[in-house]
């Protein structure tokens, strides 16, 4: 596959050069991916910064329809956008299916939404309104593990609030982005979304840019520490969505017959590789035996292969830099815990990684402290709660947590001592686009998805008028 093409002010253009994409199921190369340089770059935000005027004076309306007719799009080649999701990101078909119309849906919720002005004080003196207005160009920087629905959540309210944007998909998976790009030109104005793909190049070019007026970039805390640097020269406006090291407690009162496959699939979806999935997960005492063991029959009955077999329930990690990582967590974990199950990588042609589930390991192994992102889950146990919630605190990540129990009531009391931006009680990673999503300490700035989400692609503009 070569006809890619990069989108700059509506028209689909080759690169400056090509990129090779590999397919993670097999380490192999299997398409090639335009590669924008400076020049490129430049042009696509000029084209973006051109556009704006007319975009943002659209009625909100009209730009939402547009949104709808995006969705709508996305929705009838969704076979066709999941074959490739599968191809460049590894996770099998039926998620990546799911991914698709996970993603549409982020479009039609947004596009039904509005800015309308909101009066905050009006007496026989005054009338206080506050006005949500545009920022102009928009830099949405992506990551690899959800190429698709991460890019929804800056185009939907990006757009909807009279923003052109400029978009960078990981260099490993840029071909989906591609491919929406396509959608764009079709149904958008000539420059209001554009599409760059690099070799992790451009980054601070584009994040530094003097007429780019915000960056919604997600992706892993020690990049987004990068990107807050780039732009501080110029005080863009900035959205970091980063990592996480969640911790799930399991309360003495829960059934772990009941938990345990949610606790499974919450740490290993999509192998693992998911800002939010379950990190590190602490056990009560009286149950920890039974919860390890029945972790680890699920691990050896999962079934790991190319995304694409009909039977695969788990895909492969995503590229071979992170392949090694993860490599590194298994070694260290089988000297510092109990391997329950799993704790081999499958060498040969792709980048497979068993289910792991790892026990008796203390707090300060590599698998607790640090995101593994990967399909490595660390077990500890506990006997005091206070404890426990000490110990899920004790880290410079704060994106996302969740507590098991048969009380929920109980569960909320605990849930409300987690430093982090969600924690999910009898449930974990439960997202949808009406719920607002921010990470606490290192994980991240600002929020995505609900209107919160909308706002943060706006200035609050107030306007205090006498009578």
């Amino acid at each position: 596959m070569d006809d890619f093409r990069l989108l700059i002010g509506g028209g689909l253009v080759k690169g400056a050069g090509t990129l090779d994409v590999i397919n993670p199921a097999t380490g192999k190369v299997f398409a090639r991916a335009p590669r924008a340089n400076r020049a490129q770059l430049d042009e696509a935000v000029a084209v973006a910064k051109g556009a704006y005027p007319a975009w943002c004076s659209r009625p909100t309306r009209e730009r939402g329809d547009l949104l709808l007719r995006l969705a709508e799009a996305l929705e009838a080649e969704q076979g066709t956008f999941a074959e490739l999701l599968t191809m460049e990101q590894g996770k099998p078909l039926p998620h990546a299916r799911d991914e698709v119309m996970r993603a549409a849906a982020i479009l039609r919720f947004y596009a039904r939404l509005d800015l309308p002005l909101k009066v905050l004080k009006e007496d026989e003196r005054q009338r206080v309104v506050q006005q949500n207005a545009p920022l102009g160009v928009v830099a949405a920087i992506t990551p690899w593990n959800f190429p698709v629905i991460l890019l929804m959540f800056k185009v939907g309210p990006g757009l909807l609030a009279g923003n052109t944007i400029v978009a960078k998909p990981a260099p490993t998976t840029p071909l989906t982005t591609l491919r929406f790009g396509e959608l764009c030109a079709r149904i958008l104005p000539a420059g209001v979304f554009n599409v760059v793909v690099d070799q992790n190049d451009l980054g601070s070019a584009l994040t530094s840019h003097p007429d780019v007026a915000k960056v919604a970039f997600t992706g892993s805390t020690a990049t987004g520490k990068r990107v807050m640097e780039s732009v501080a020269g110029s005080l863009k406006r900035l959205t970091l969505e980063l990592g996480g090291n969640d911790a799930a407690i399991v309360l003495d009162d829960a059934d772990p017959g009941e938990v345990v496959p949610r606790l499974f699939a919450g740490a290993m979806f999509n192998a693992g590789q998911v800002c939010l999935a379950i990190k590190r997960l602490y056990v009560h005492e009286s149950m920890y035996d039974a919860v390890c063991n029945e972790l680890g029959k699920l691990a050896k009955s999962t079934v790991v292969g190319d995304g694409m077999a009909q039977d695969t329930q788990m895909g492969p990690i995503q590229n071979r830099m992170q392949f090694e990582k993860v490599k590194d967590y298994l070694r260290d974990a089988s000297k510092r815990g109990k391997i329950v199950a799993g704790g081999r990588a499958v060498e040969g042609g792709g980048y497979f990684v068993e289910p792991t589930i790892v026990r008796d390991i203390p707090d300060d192994a590599r698998i607790v402290q640090e995101e593994q992102f990967g399909p490595v889950l660390p077990v500890l146990k506990y006997t005091d709660l206070d404890d426990a919630i000490a110990r899920a605190n004790d880290t410079n990540y704060g994106l996302g947590g969740s507590v098991w129990t048969s009380d929920p009531n109980r569960g909320f009391d605990v849930a409300a001592r987690i430093q982090a931006g969600v924690v999910w009680v009898n449930k974990h990673l439960d997202l949808t686009p009406d719920v607002p999503l921010g990470g606490a300490k290192q994980s991240g700035i600002g929020v995505e998805s609900g209107r919160e989400g909308l706002e943060e692609f706006t200035q609050a503009t107030i306007i205090n008028m006498a009578k």
